[in-house]
Parts: structure tokens; sequence; C-alpha cells
């Protein structure tokens, strides 16, 4: 088998009518996008779509590749590996144990998963921790413990899921910046509902997505799509053509997919107005959500 030509010029991350299960009902379905750059934020997406990206999940209809090769061949090569949010860790191991057996686990030799565990550890700044028993660990020591096991498999492509989740802001900004540094020579994409545009991990991406179940709700870089705060994702029910019309005359810009739409609601129309000719088109809004929340 040839290897993947890691660094060639597929997209990082693609889809094509992607559809991913759960327990045997959709949590994917129709999904299609591909990156542009190589430091990726992937925002409000299913978790399930994080797990078919690391190869931990089958691909049910369609193709999604990392750097143009299928998940599954991407992990076997060492090309990508995942950073999943706080999984089982064996309580009793120390930190150096676990990031050392990552790294042998990956196929290296007993001395390169030193040598790659010892500046994986470093890297997070683990420090004394890395002795230490790792049901001691706090939260954050513990998934920097996880980053490290992925950064010491050597793959070029780390794909996190949510790494600042349900930390204190102070924290989560220092762990933030720890993050974004470890892994500063590698390609890489963070799975999250959201990322504040302060946080290092927002200012050192270059591109975002905000991803629902079937569709891109936006692509674009971390600051433009935070800037779109008259951008709104909708569901409705009735008309959407006839409620379409009546924004264009307003002159907002509207992109109608299914029940589901993108609107942009130009310089001076309001939500009020939205709901007002949703109103007299007999069409009722149940959903309208800023394109900018996911990163508020």
């Amino acid at each position: 088998m040839a290897a993947v030509n890691v660094g060639s010029t597929s997209p990082l991350l693609s889809a094509q009518d992607l559809r991913v299960d759960v327990d045997g009902v959709p949590t994917c379905d129709g999904l299609a996008f591909e990156t542009t750059a190589e430091r990726v934020l992937v925002l409000g997406a299913p978790r399930a779509l994080f797990e078919a990206a690391c190869g931990l999940r089958p691909v049910v209809r369609g193709s999604l590749a990392v750097w143009g090769a299928t998940p599954a061949r991407a992990v076997d090569e060492r090309v990508v590996v995942g950073a999943p949010l706080d999984p089982p860790l064996p309580p009793r191991w120390t930190a150096l144990e676990y990031v050392v057996w990552s790294a042998r686990l990956a196929g290296h030799s007993k001395a390169d998963a030193a040598r790659l565990a010892a500046a994986a550890v470093a890297a997070v700044q683990l420090g004394p921790l890395a002795k230490g028993a790792l049901g001691t660990l706090p939260v954050h020591a513990r998934r920097g413990v996880v980053l490290a096991a992925a950064l010491a498999t050597d793959a070029r492509v780390v794909l996190l899921e949510d790494p600042l989740s349900t930390l204190p802001d102070e924290v989560a900004r220092t762990f933030a910046r720890i993050v974004v540094a470890a892994i500063a020579d590698r390609s890489w994409a963070v799975f999250a509902p959201r990322v504040p545009l302060t946080s290092p991990l927002a200012m050192a991406a270059e591109e975002a997505f905000v991803v629902s179940s079937s569709r891109v709700d936006a692509q674009g870089a971390p600051a433009e799509i935070a800037a779109a705060e008259r951008r709104y994702v909708a569901r409705v029910h009735g008309s959407v053509e006839a409620l379409g019309a009546r924004l264009a005359e307003r002159g907002a810009r509207i992109d109608v997919q299914g029940a589901q739409v993108v609107l942009d609601l130009g310089e001076t129309l309001t939500t009020a107005e939205v709901l007002g000719m949703a109103l007299e088109a007999n069409v009722t809004v149940v959903e309208l959500v800023p394109v900018a929340r996911a990163l508020a």
C-alpha cells in the first residue's frame, strides 16, 4: 500500500454526502465540506464527526478524508491521531507511563517511544505532574496527558475534542496557550460546540466552520465569522420561498436549503421585522440562531 502523501495538496479534512450513525440513528447526514487551511476550528458539529475523523466510527454513506486518505488509513499510517475529551485513564499509571505506551502502541521502538514521550510531556508542560498517578491529576492536567499521548504517536495531524470544556476561564486561557504551543508544528483541527474568539485557539486557527448535522452554516477566518453579527441560521415551517421573496425586498440575502436557511439581514433589517414578515407570509420560525454565536 502506498503511503499517504503527507503535506500534499489534498485538504486537511473533506467530506461528501457524509452520513455517520450512532446506534443506527444518523447524526451526520448529507454533510459536505472541504477545508482550505491546516489549522481549523470545527464548531457545533455532532461528536460523531470527530469520532469518524479519528477512525473511531464508520462512515455509513459518502466519504470522509484526512489529507486525501480515509481516516482508518490515516490512523494506520500515523498521519492522524485524535485527542478525545476526557477518555478513561488508568488511575494508577503515571502520566509518563501512559504517554510512553501510546507511542509504543503506535509502533515506535522502546527507545523512540521514550524519546517521543519525554518530548510530548515537556510540550504540554506537565513538569513534576508527569510522575504523578493519573487518578490524582486535575482535569486540565489529565487533558494535557491525553494531548501528550497523541503527540507521542508522531502523527502529523492532531484532532482535538473540545479541550477547554468546563474549565474555569483563567485555567482555560492558560491551557489553551499550552495546547497551541504544543501543536504548533502540526496540522490540527479542534472540534467544539464553541470557542471564544479571544481564546488562543481561535487566534491560532486559520479557518473555522460552523457545522450542523447536515450542512456547513459558515466558513471562513474566525474573526470574519465572529463579525457576522447580522447573519442567522433559521429553521422554518411554511413557504420558505414566500418569506425569501419578502426578505429580498428589504435587501436581505437568503440561502434556502430545505427547511433551514441562512439569513444575512443587511444593514437595517431587524430580527423582529423578520418574525413579522414570517407571520404575514404564514411561516413559522422555529429557530433563529446567530451564526457568530459559536465564536462569541
